[in-house]
């Protein structure tokens, strides 16, 4: 919007640019036929002034016909949509995408591409250029199951007519303002109003051209749609494969893994009991202790006797 008020502001400076030097042109000739009589009025110094504004005016209504011609009948339309989808293999399917869009008339605008590593699989991003006509047929084809499961998929329109109309307007009006000045330069009084004339048409012509170019790429976004496409791989299990070897250094390491296993496990039975045998150790040594203590006293009682 900034550019299309500028344009509009250029387009108000160059009519009253071309105003001022048709006043002072008619004013210069006003002063010449008044200092060399009648014959300077004969040959007519205000008659050449008046010619441009005749020519102004015309090309006035020209621009206006040619908005009026340039104003779109129908609403033009950006279509966007983002699709996610995820497949066995993301290099095939966005091949395979890239075919169907190419076989409807678009074309693929631009790719990068992840490679998988380890057990992650690859993914590709795609920004797909799609023609309206056939966009909806094509969107379904892109997220057909055909091509992998779809993860998300969000589409979005917007209305862009009155940002067309007024581009097309403005484009017709600086235009008809081009022309008007080149009409007025080949009547300039002097040198100066000649270089202003001219630096003004440079300035108009500077702003119609980014015009344009905003005319040309609001054109191709209202006849293309874009659909911004991501493809995953779905992630790999490597399955670990065992292998069997003979042999005598075989043997050895089996049987080496196999007493070192042992151990352990008797180590930890061991651990396991080591407390319980502990308490039956301190029960049998204080049961021993009082069976001897009563041996003694029995035996004391007979030797006495």
């Amino acid at each position: 919007m900034t550019s299309i008020t500028f344009a509009r502001g250029a387009a108000l400076s160059a009519a009253l640019l071309a105003g001022c030097l048709l006043l002072g042109a008619c004013s210069t000739g006003t002063n010449e036929s008044a200092s060399s009589g009648a014959g300077s009025v004969a040959r007519g110094a205000p008659a050449p002034a008046a010619q441009p504004v005749n020519g102004a005016a015309a090309a006035g209504g020209s621009a206006a016909t040619q908005t009026a011609r340039l104003a779109p009948a129908s609403q033009s339309i950006v279509y966007t949509a983002s699709l996610t989808l995820r497949s066995a293999n993301a290099m095939t399917t966005a091949k395979r995408a890239a075919a169907i869009v190419t076989s409807a008339g678009g074309y693929t605008s631009a790719e990068n591409a992840v490679a998988g590593s380890g057990r992650s699989g690859g993914s590709v991003s795609l920004t797909l250029k799609v023609p309206v006509a056939v966009y909806p047929q094509v969107l379904a084809e892109l997220s057909a199951p055909s091509l992998g499961r779809q993860v998300s998929l969000t589409q979005q329109a917007t209305d862009v007519t009155q940002q067309v109309a007024d581009v097309s307007s403005l484009v017709s009006s600086q235009e008809a303002a081009i022309t008007a000045l080149q009409r007025l330069l080949r009547h300039a009084a002097n040198v100066s109003q000649l270089l202003q004339v001219q630096q003004q048409i440079s300035t108009d012509e500077s702003s119609l051209e980014s015009l344009q170019a905003q005319q040309r790429a609001l054109d191709h976004e209202t006849s293309y749609a874009t659909v911004n496409m991501t493809l995953r791989s779905v992630a790999r299990h490597v399955a670990r494969k065992h292998r069997v070897s003979s042999g005598f250094l075989s043997g050895l390491g089996a049987g080496w893994r196999a007493l070192r296993h042992t151990t352990t496990w008797v180590l930890t039975a061991l651990g396991a009991v080591l407390p319980f045998l502990v308490i039956a150790a301190i029960v049998a040594g204080a049961g021993y202790a009082a069976r001897r203590r009563i041996g003694r006293r029995r035996a004391g009682p007979t030797a006495a006797g």
